[in-house]
């Protein structure tokens, strides 16, 4: 039975890996959902205008000088560094653009102070040509203050010098196509080869990842352990080969369908994901358990489900570990990638497949040698204490990818989902602790125990804390800061006012924010009574709240104030609140107000 235990808990972290691999696509859904909204125009606060009506170029001609002129709806804005303006004719030449002074602001989506224009701009470019017509390319790239950013908007523009006539499409025309499909039948055949080089370099490179290299050695290692004929180790040697090479066309798949619905996405997208980073997190937390030998099932980890007892043992074993080093390849970038994945994304689908299938074909090329070449295989060390040793040692890139991916993920959301991950975490460590604990107990029996019981919880607990972190994500806060100048004005203009004084460090404090703080009833009985709500952060030193901290003599937090209309003293709520008793005080504003 334990046997049985260790295979099935193997073979379930392996299609969790494959789960991972293929996660993105429930967000290909989204994009195709997200693509619908922006060709559907409708005005209000959810919904956002298609990019062709969101910013609209005129042209004109002064000159030796192209004037273009962008219209840009209210709420959206354009980057000054994602305009890009190209000549189709090679006769023709571009000077470098002119551009009017925009409005810097930190944007989000690019995590930099950029510069943007809202409203309208003006872009002069010189040009020079001996044709009677030109023809350029723009592109241009803008956001919407509500959230969305559009992908790079492209459009071509054709100028008839002589009669004046300007034509502006979003498809180039007919000259411009075959000009492109020209220059791709002399280019393309020279540098995809050169790419595909660089591909199977990069791949082979993405070995030596501390994100991989634990995967490939134990795996490799794993041949000086088990005796299987040079055929079996052929086969499955081909078996992992497939499933690498398979994972990365499946995440390309997902890519280009993202690209051809509209997304501005490239590879790794999936880790713009903060659910599955959060997914790779806690694989990589069992890897560096498993590697540490406090949760004793061995290489099988690297071979999921592989049977060292027999000579052929499960291919599908061999494939999920090609699946899984895929997976914990994701967060790792070899040196050699990037020219192949440049090139990839601007190719056609058939090409870009097969550039990241030479990436994949590179990353198995390393265990394809060590099985179709015995030499190589024979030279391995020989079997002994040092393969544990070395096993306990490769488990620190493990932990250490682990630790960076929580950074990660904590940049991408908040503290407090990191926090829900550490505690995911510590929930996943108990529940391996209190199974073995009943393992230890009663090695024989399959019956439900409360240990057993108890370590369902802890895991059904690391999955759902986490989600309930990433729920509550983007939450529009509704609350104002607290200030006394704000609170002082509130208060002259006769308003009623809650106030919180919390800190991040305070247990009571967030204890209540949950009990009685955070429920719809709550946040409707404040606009019932039309009671403006400010909460005062006291998690690093503030003067000001400490000053109203002891106004009221108080030494810490928490401490809630409830102001009613006038001049009137504030009331003091109890320390340790329940959702009833809040908004019965804040019920009894209004009647406070009709007795006086």
């Amino acid at each position: 039975m334990k046997k049985f235990f260790k295979q099935s808990l193997l073979l379930g972290l392996g299609l969790l890996a494959l789960s991972f691999s293929l996660s993105s696509f429930a967000q290909l859904s989204m994009s195709l959902t997200s693509a619908a909204a922006n060709n559907a125009l409708v005005q209000n606060n959810n919904s956002f205008i298609p990019v062709e009506q969101a910013y609209q170029v005129d042209l004109s001609v002064e000159g030796n000088q192209l004037l273009f002129d962008w219209t840009i709806t209210d709420g959206y804005y354009l980057y000054r560094d994602r305009f890009k303006f190209n000549a189709v004719d090679p006769n023709s030449q571009l000077q470098p653009p002119i551009f009017q002074t925009g409005k810097v602001k930190w944007d989000d989506y690019f995590e930099a102070e950029l510069e943007v224009y809202y409203k309208s701009t003006r872009v002069a470019l010189p040009f020079s040509t001996d044709a009677q017509q030109i023809e350029i390319q723009i592109e241009s790239q803008g956001c919407a203050d509500a959230g969305l950013c559009y992908p790079p908007y492209k459009q071509w523009v054709t100028i008839d010098l002589v009669s004046g006539n300007i034509d502006i499409s979003s498809k180039p025309s007919a000259s411009a196509q075959r000009g492109n499909s020209a220059n791709s039948s002399v280019d393309t055949p020279l540098s995809l080869g050169w790419v595909l080089i660089f591909a199977l370099a990069g791949g082979m490179i993405l070995n030596l990842m501390p994100c991989v290299f634990p995967v490939l050695s134990i795996k490799a290692l794993s041949f000086a352990r088990t005796h299987q004929s040079e055929r079996s180790k052929q086969i499955h040697g081909l078996a992992y080969t497939l499933g690498v090479v398979s994972s990365f066309v499946a995440i390309a798949v997902v890519m280009l369908a993202l690209r051809s619905a509209g997304e501005a996405v490239g590879w790794g997208f999936q880790l713009q994901s903060p659910g599955f980073i959060i997914g790779l997190i806690y694989l990589f937390f069992i890897m560096g358990l498993a590697f540490s030998g406090y949760l004793e099932i061995g290489t099988g980890l690297m071979s999921i489900g592989q049977s060292a007892d027999s000579d052929e043992g499960s291919l599908s074993s061999s494939f999920l570990t090609g699946v899984l080093a895929t997976t914990v390849a994701s967060p790792c970038t070899a040196p050699f990638m990037g020219p192949a994945l440049g090139f990839a994304v601007s190719q056609s689908s058939a090409v870009a497949l097969l550039v990241f299938a030479f990436l994949g074909l590179g990353m198995a090329l390393p265990f394809i040698l060590l099985t179709l070449i015995p030499g190589l295989s024979q030279r391995l060390p020989k079997p002994g204490q040092w393969m544990d040793t070395f096993k306990q040692f490769l488990s620190f890139p493990l932990y250490l990818t682990a630790a960076w991916l929580i950074w990660v993920a904590g940049r991408q959301t908040s503290v407090d989902v990191v926090a829900a991950v550490i505690v995911g975490l510590t929930l996943i460590a108990m529940a391996i602790w209190l199974w073995k604990l009943d393992q230890a107990a009663d090695t024989k029996s399959w019956q439900p125990s409360i240990n057993k019981l108890l370590a369902a919880l802890c895991l059904v607990g690391a999955v759902a804390i986490p989600a309930a972190g990433l729920s509550g994500e983007g939450k529009v806060a509704r609350w104002e800061t607290y200030s006394p100048q704000r609170l002082s004005d509130l208060r002259s203009i006769g308003k009623p006012v809650f106030v919180n004084l919390t800190a991040d460090w305070c247990i009571t404090c967030l204890a209540n924010e949950k009990v009685a703080l955070s429920s719809e009833a709550f946040y409707q009985t404040l606009e019932a009574n039309n009671i403006t709500y400010m909460k005062g952060d006291w998690t690093h030193s503030d003067p000001e709240i400490t000053e109203l901290l002891n106004q009221y003599q108080r030494s810490g937090v928490p401490l809630y104030l409830l102001y009613p209309q006038g001049n009137r003293e504030a009331q003091i709520l109890p320390q340790i609140l329940l959702r009833e008793m809040v908004i019965d005080a804040l019920n009894s504003v209004n009647e406070q107000n009709r007795r006086f």
